[in-house]
């Protein structure tokens, strides 16, 4: 079997499946993707059964093959060579020959028989939507998952599908991540899933910021986002996420507006001098003012006094800071709205004049 092909037009594809490829693993053939060609196309697949990437190129090839190749060596070798380089692929038993003008390079391969494949059943639920929009959902809310929590469940995304909205929601326990956003989905349950951690930066770096559609289908065990020419598979958690309406403030009575720039930058300055493990910071709320103070262990200080809108009743909250950097980072309008009802609540931060985000931030004692 043998066909060739241009380095850009295979190149891309190769990046992609090779983000779930691990160099060290306890299962050899995970090490490699496997190659499936049919008369117009060339099939590359990835995964590391977890997340499978499959991407395809448009390519006449006179013979349907399949096999597999090394996955770095293989990436690491075209990236080496000339950008018009054109490769020539030919297998014979259980080598793959390459040739590219005077380089030659021969492959060990093992048999695609032994490559997983993913079956994921009937869809319990199917819908397009631009890609742009469902990136969005995944980056204002994924900065909030836990990582290697013993409660598995919070290592990941919940994303709850209804008939008119699509949701998505991260917590570590310390802080919840919110978006909303307007859909119409044909379905007439609520549908929750959680997306492993893994998945949900995978899926992130895949889609792009554009109003292309893709179709998302959820089955019982897994999810599917279907691209032009890539298609995304992961592993649901099997878990219950915790009621996070519980923890969402419900008291709007006296919020402070700010500007979220300059809160940023102030929190910023101030956490500079906070302390490296903990990073919290105090904020002293009163009349149209915001004191951001900071110490460490050195005996350094930082004081930063924020402008704001307020005429609530003073206050001295802590926190992380790098919670409340990171919501306001998610955060895109000008204009953020702060609710905090009482020193041992959680903080509401929401945008101004829109309701689909939400992202709390719990107090710490300092």
């Amino acid at each position: 079997m043998k066909f060739s092909i241009q380095r850009q037009q295979i190149l891309p594809g190769l990046q992609i499946v090779n983000a779930v490829i691990e160099r060290r693993h306890t299962l050899p053939i995970l090490s490699n993707f496997l190659v499936s060609t049919s008369n117009n196309s060339i099939n590359l697949t990835g995964t590391d059964m977890e997340v499978e990437l499959v991407t395809t190129i448009k390519q006449p090839v006179k013979e349907k093959a399949e096999f597999t190749l090394p996955g770095r060596k293989f990436l690491d070798i075209c990236r080496a060579l000339p950008e018009d380089a054109s490769l020539d692929i030919t297998m014979e038993k259980d080598q793959v020959i390459l040739k590219s003008g005077k380089s030659r390079f021969i492959l060990a391969t093992l048999p695609a028989k032994e490559f997983p494949s993913t079956e994921i059943g009937n869809p319990v639920v199917s819908f397009n939507i631009p890609q742009g929009e469902l990136k969005s959902l995944l980056e204002d809310t994924m900065f909030a998952m836990a990582q290697q929590d013993v409660r598995y469940y919070l290592n990941g995304l919940l994303i709850e599908v209804g008939q008119d909205s699509l949701r998505a929601v991260a917590t570590d326990g310390h802080r919840l991540a919110l978006k909303d956003i307007s859909e119409s989905i044909n379905t007439s349950d609520k549908t929750q899933v959680i997306i492993p951690r893994k998945g949900v930066i995978e899926a992130a770096r895949l889609l792009k910021h554009n109003t292309e559609p893709v179709q998302v289908q959820l089955t019982k065990n897994h999810v599917r986002i279907v691209f032009d020419e890539t298609q995304f598979t992961c592993k649901l958690i099997d878990g219950r996420f915790p009621d996070y309406e519980r923890v969402l403030p419900k008291t709007k009575d006296k919020p402070l507006v700010a500007e979220r720039e300059m809160l940023m930058q102030g929190l910023t300055r101030a956490s500079i001098l906070s302390n490296e493990k903990y990073k919290g910071v105090r904020l002293v709320l009163s009349k149209n003012c915001i004191k951001a103070l900071a110490h460490n262990p050195e005996h350094e200080e930082a004081e930063e006094e924020i402008e704001v809108s307020y005429s609530g009743p003073e206050m001295e909250i802590g926190f992380n800071v790098s919670y409340l950097l990171d919501a306001l980072n998610a955060i895109k309008t000008n204009k953020v709205i702060m609710i905090a009802p009482d020193p041992d609540s959680s903080c509401l931060l929401l945008p101004e004049q829109q309701e689909n985000s939400k992202y709390v931030v719990m107090p710490m004692r300092l």
